[in-house]
Order: C-alpha cells, then structure tokens, then sequence
C-alpha cells in the first residue's frame, strides 16, 4: 500500500455503535479486509462486503467511489488487519475511516449473528422470496419422471453461459435470468408449456422462476428444487462441455418483452433516467455515491460503454451485490440498451432488496461510449518499482538465481503459474518477510503485474534484498510465449483465501452439497435473528 500518510485519525467504534449505524438511512460502508475464503470460513457481518487487504487497491475505488463516505473496518478480532486496512484508506483520502473494535468477535460477543459462506444476504434474499412470493417448486425426481414422460416441459438454466457449459441438464437451454424476459418466449410452443428454471443450488432457480411469474408469463412456471445439487443427489447425470444457448428474439417476442419489462418497472416503482439526469447524478457524487452498473452481456459492455460504467451481468447481480456495490443507501444507475429489459429484471430484485436507490438508464445512440473490457479504477497511480522482464526472468528462475511468489488467488494459481513460482497471499507478506522463501532476489507476480508493483512497494521496506516486480504480470510470462504449471505445488501460504464451491470439494461431494442447501434454507431464519436488515415487498400487479 503505496498512499500517503493519513490526515485523519483513525477511530473505534463498539458493536452497539455499528448496529445502531446500520439502523439508519445513510450511505455507510462497512468492509471486511480478511481474504474471502476465511472470512467464509470463520464468519463475517451480514451488511458487511469483502475488501480483502490482499486486493485493497485492485477493489478500493470500484467499491468505494465516494471518499468522503463513512466507513467502519472490520477482521476477525485482533485488529492487525483492520489497523493495516484503515491506514491505507486513510492515506488514499478516505476520511471518515473507522475500526470495529474487536472485530467480528466482538460483535457476536455482544449477541450479533456472524454468517459463513459467500454472499448471504443476497441468498437469504432468495429464500426470503420462496417464501414470501410461495414460489413453486419441483423435484428433480419429478422433472425426471416428467421428461421421460414426454410431457410439454421447457428447461431454462439461469446461470452463466460458462456455468451451463461446465454441466447442466441434457435438454436445457442456457438462459441467464437477466436474458429470461426477452429470450424465453421464441423458445416456447405454447402458453401451457411449463417453465422449469434450474441452477446449481437454490438462488437462481427461485429468483429466475419468480421473475417470470412477477413479469406476467401466462405459462406455469416452477424452480428446479436444489437445482442440480438434487438432480445429482437422485442419480441423475448431467452434460458437459454444451453450450445449447437461446437465441435472440424476433420482433413479436421483443415486443411482449418489452411489455413485461414495463410491468416490473411499474410494480417495483424503478424510474427511468436520461442523460440529464445522470449528468446531475455524476455532479453530485461526492456528496452522494454513485454506481453505474452496465447490466449487458461482457460482449456487448465490450463493443461500448459509458465512461466509469462497471460491468455487471443482470443475472449475476442479485445473486452478489456485495461484489459490485459496497456503499449501502448509494445510487445504483443500472444500464442497459434502449429496452431495458434485464435492467427492468434486475432493479426489480434490487428493489426488494433495499441496498441502494435504483434506477435505469437506457442507453441512447448519442451517448458517448468507450470500447474495450472492464478496467477497475485505481486509487492512484501505480508505484513505480523496479521490474524484470519474462524473458530476462526464466534465466534466473531455471538457474536457480531468483525466487518468484505468484499473488493470484488460489484457483487462478493452480489453473496456470510460472514453473517454480510460489504460491503466497499477499496480506501476509509484511508478516512473514524474514521468513520468505530463498536468500537471492525475491521476485512478485500477480495476473497482470499490478497487484505484484503495489506489493513490491509495500514489502521493499523491510525487506533486505532484491526485490522486483514481473514485468506485465504472469499474462506477460504467457504473452512471451513461455509455459505455465498447473495443480497446488509449491504453496508457501495455505489455500484458504478464497471459498471453495460444494461442486469441487476434494471430500464427499453429495454430503457437501447437503451442507451447503442445510445452509441455504437456514439463512431466512438467521436473518431474522440478525435483525439488522428488512426486505421490502410490493403489492401484485393490478
């Protein structure tokens, strides 16, 4: 962390304060610094979002994009993180940084829920709708028995298309939820066909499935109970390596689309915005945060975007909004193209879910866009340290003259790493320095090289000798056309930094899907007992 020195001091605050702060309306972030696969692990606030301190600057401002906001850090007890944490804010122009004193301990100390695994807030939103909503349901002995049958069934995978071609359903098509409204009517014979939605657990399924209802499909419509977690447990086999993708729709079905969009705006009271009113927005965003989430397919948010626009698939959004928006109470612009479908699909959930105030902006062809793929905003420029080039690198890597640690994340370490390079968490470098492996010059790798310049800066202090960084990253090792190694040698740190899905355990599978769906269904009652945060629900349409 390369910020300036804070000009505010960093204060506590208690348990009581924070729940009394998360009682109010007022834009307020509270963050959680330890790596996600521990704070998973060992429990975290439900109104909290990761900010690991591995990542800080890769996420700082994409997350936070108003500094003046309040914001209370929190880890997992000790401090050591969060006082590392809050510094770094505070020396990137934060100003009004606080700790939780001591952390997630405290808290559920003092009668506070701690929740694990990822995102459940946005999960127990979803059981929160089955319920509410009573939304329907099949079995997967049922689905089964229902195709052999033959039966006028139609089965809509609301994942992501790289999710459906890892495994789904044989016969499914792939329709990521926010896609449901415009691309499902081609695809179905007649208004009694049953809908089934599925996805790998429950989320998707429920809230896939209630979109329709909601959205006035005349069709029947049920989700795919425990989605494909049951499918397997019932000894049924799933596909691999298919990608059976709806297509776009033709002018009747846009058309009965658009309708259906236009009901869920109106029921879930979503305004739609123009340029002036974005422009007002951006005027006042340092008085009040500002999101703007592009809810396109990543191809099209590539062929043009508005300038500071994020991408985020309307489909994935409800399922994570911790990932995109850390500001509680914020704006949140959803993007879209002139019909505004999936902004309609994904403001609607975001509405019930009370993180922030939306809104929708249809994109207009005399808007000005920029092309190209997603680029997070940094805090400040990256450090200039010094740098080693791949091919002066693999030299010095085969003589055995240098050491390389790999910052990626665990999964991206072992999908594919520079022969030799070690496996190492970066908020654990300053901690461990005199203990770091080798004796010669100790080089830093990270996807594209950022992550790595911003920890060569941080560790160069203390550490007494060589030290670079990889010149563009492990994505310039591969440009160069050198090899990678894949699988988890050379692990210098545990793998425990991000969670891991009940799809890849290395134990019992079916006993880990159990686990995680036990988990699930129990998030609405846990909740309850947390009391730190209401749904908001909305009449049925007239």
């Amino acid at each position: 962390m390369t910020a300036q020195q804070p000009l505010h001091p960093v204060l506590p605050i208690t348990p009581a304060e924070l729940r009394q702060a998360l009682a109010g309306s007022t834009e307020l972030a509270v963050v959680d610094v330890r790596d996600p696969g521990v704070q998973a692990r060992d429990g975290y606030i439900l109104r909290s979002v990761n900010l690991a301190l591995s990542t800080l600057e890769l996420n700082l401002v994409r997350l936070l994009p108003r500094r003046a906001v309040p914001i209370v850090v929190v880890d997992g007890g000790d401090g050591a993180l969060a006082k590392r944490a809050a510094a770094a804010l505070a020396g990137f122009g934060y100003t009004q940084v606080r700790i939780l004193a001591g952390g997630t301990a405290a808290w559920q100390r003092e009668g506070g829920e701690l929740f694990t695994g990822t995102s459940a807030l946005s999960k127990g939103f979803g059981e929160f709708v089955e319920l509410h909503y009573s939304t329907p349901h099949i079995s997967a002995e049922q689905l089964h028995e229902r195709l052999e049958a033959g039966e006028d069934l139609l089965v809509v995978d609301g994942r992501t298309l790289s999710e459906f071609e890892a495994f789904s359903i044989p016969g499914a098509y792939a329709i990521p939820n926010g896609e449901l409204l415009h691309r499902l009517p081609a695809l179905l014979p007649s208004p009694t066909t049953t809908v089934v939605v599925n996805c790998a657990g429950r989320t998707r399924s429920i809230i896939g499935a209630q979109t329709l209802i909601n959205a006035g499909l005349p069709n029947p419509v049920v989700a795919l109970e425990n989605g494909t977690m049951d499918w397997l447990k019932a000894g049924f086999s799933l596909q691999h390596g298919v990608l059976n993708a709806a297509p776009a729709p033709g002018p009747e079905a846009l058309g009965a689309a658009v309708e259906a969009a236009e009901r869920l705006r109106r029921r879930f009271d979503l305004a739609l915005i123009d340029s002036d009113t974005l422009a007002r927005y951006q005027a006042e965003a340092e008085a009040r945060a500002l999101y703007l989430l592009d809810v396109r397919t990543s191809q099209e948010y590539r062929q043009g975007h508005l300038p500071g626009a994020q991408w985020a698939e309307a489909g994935q959004l409800v399922q994570g909004v911790d990932q995109h928006v850390g500001i509680q109470h914020a704006r949140i612009v959803l993007i879209d193209d002139e019909h505004a479908l999936r902004a309609a699909v994904a403001g609607s959930w975001l509405a019930q879910l009370g993180w922030g105030e939306v809104s929708i902006l249809p994109l207009a062809t005399a808007q000005s866009l920029v092309r190209g793929a997603p680029q997070p905003p940094l805090p400040g420029a990256v450090p200039q340290v010094p740098l080693v080039t791949a091919q002066d690198l693999a030299p010095a890597l085969r003589a055995g003259e240098a050491t390389l640690l790999d910052l990626a994340d665990s999964p991206r370490y072992e999908a594919g790493h520079i022969p030799g390079a070690w496996f190492a968490v970066r908020a654990k470098l300053l901690d461990r320095a005199a203990s770091l492996p080798g004796s010669g010059p100790l080089i830093l790798t990270s996807p594209d090289g950022v992550l790595a310049r911003y920890a060569v800066a941080e560790l160069a202090p203390v550490l007494r000798r060589p030290l670079k960084a990889l010149a563009e990253g492990t994505a310039g090792w591969v440009a160069a056309g050198l090899p990678l190694d894949t699988g988890p040698s050379h692990l210098w740190d545990d793998t425990d930094d991000v969670p891991r899905s009940p799809y890849h355990t290395g134990g019992d599978r079916l006993a880990a899907f159990k686990a995680y769906l036990d988990w699930e269904v129990g998030l609405v009652e846990q909740i309850q007992r947390d009391g730190t945060v209401g749904f908001f629900t909305h009449a049925p349409a007239a």
